[in-house]
């Protein structure tokens, strides 16, 4: 791996930010005050790009002087009560530093006279952020691929493992009864943001309330663990040394968040429609398909399991949701983001897919 490591440094593969989207300005005035104010070593003027990923909250790197630091903030438009708390979000990955990789916390601001709405300022993590496809440089064997991929997957398991309590994150989340909360919020979610050009999940989301079991345990879940939510060591590219994107962790079923993982994960041989949704490199050499996830999965962890249908529909579902949360604030005109112009189509894709593993499953 140490030549692919050379390869990569010489290439532009680490993870970089480009020119802010339209509509997604921050006042850099104000919040150069803000950081010079806060920041004991702050100085110089500062400079502010995007990084693309992403269709939730927004990232943007922060260069002040020769510090780069980056900032995380809400989406624009309107948001649902109980989404984007980026206080929360601080709060989580401040209490994993020392138990889990994550970047360290700098700065947490809820003063709306600076921006407008809540956000943080974390360390930058230089490193390797597998998106739809590997990193340029980085030419995996089919060995290499599936060490990588258990690399990743491992991550997910040791998540699981984490004492939560140790950590102070007992308050996270509500108990026991999660899969059900789940379902019906959910379902819920998609009520409230439905318009009239996506199909209407009624017997999806009826199959999900009569089919749900009960939780397996309570544990530490991620709910959005996806290889682009990953920091690889652009010195040793099969290392994990982060993991991104805390906005929706909770305590809860940890099969759960593993039907939610899998949701992403498009395999080689998946349909032409589904391959569009790829936003992560698992159709490379050497990862696992997604049955083949589970299996390991529950073999490291020690889960007994007779099916996992109920898991996968529900992350498709859970998926569908999100996508059409987004979708709402595009059709009606919040954002200006043409990313979103599109998914009602994807949507209506994700309904036939839950409804084809409804028909065939063993439940």
């Amino acid at each position: 791996m140490s030549d692919v490591a050379e390869e990569i440094k010489q290439s532009p593969a680490i993870d970089q930010p480009t020119d802010i989207r339209t509509g997604e300005e921050l006042d850099i005035l104000a919040l150069q005050n803000y950081l010079l104010s806060r920041l004991p070593d702050a100085a110089g003027e500062l400079s502010v790009k995007q990084f693309p990923g992403g269709a939730s909250n927004l990232t943007y790197m922060l260069m002040l002087g020769e510090q780069e630091m980056i900032l995380r903030r809400p989406p624009f438009g309107v948001k649902a009560a109980s989404a984007h708390d980026m206080g929360r979000e601080y709060k989580v990955m401040s209490a994993l530093s020392g138990h889990y990789p994550v970047p360290s916390m700098i700065d947490f601001c809820d003063d709306q006279s600076v921006l407008g709405c809540d956000f943080y300022i974390m360390e930058r993590l230089k490193g390797l952020i597998p998106r739809k496809d590997l990193p340029k440089g980085l030419n995996l064997s089919e060995s290499d691929g599936l060490q990588l991929c258990l690399n990743v997957l491992q991550k997910l398991v040791d998540l699981h493992n984490i004492d939560y309590k140790a950590a102070g994150l007992e308050q996270l989340g509500k108990g026991g009864g999660y899969v059900k909360r789940q379902v019906d919020g959910w379902s819920g979610r998609f009520r409230k943001s439905k318009t009239d050009n996506v199909p209407d999940f009624e017997n999806v989301m009826a199959w999900l309330d009569e089919k749900q079991p009960g939780d397996v345990k309570t544990c530490l879940i991620h709910n959005d663990f996806r290889f682009d939510n990953v920091v690889l060591n652009p010195d040793n590219p099969m290392e994990v040394i982060g993991v991104l994107d805390w906005e929706m962790c909770t305590l809860g079923d940890p099969l759960m968040d593993l039907g939610n993982s899998l949701a992403y994960w498009i395999e080689a041989n998946d349909e032409p429609q589904f391959q569009m949704f790829r936003r992560q490199p698992t159709n490379a050499p050497g990862m696992l398909t997604r049955q083949k996830v589970v299996d390991w999965y529950c073999k490291q962890t020690g889960t007994e399991l007779k099916s996992f249908d109920f898991y996968e529909v529900y992350g498709l579902f859970r998926l569908a949701v999100i996508m059409q949360q987004i979708y709402y604030r595009y059709y009606h005109g919040q954002t200006q983001d043409k990313r979103f112009a599109m998914f009602h189509v994807a949507i209506a894709y994700m309904e036939q897919r839950c409804q084809k593993l409804i028909q065939n499953s063993s439940l």
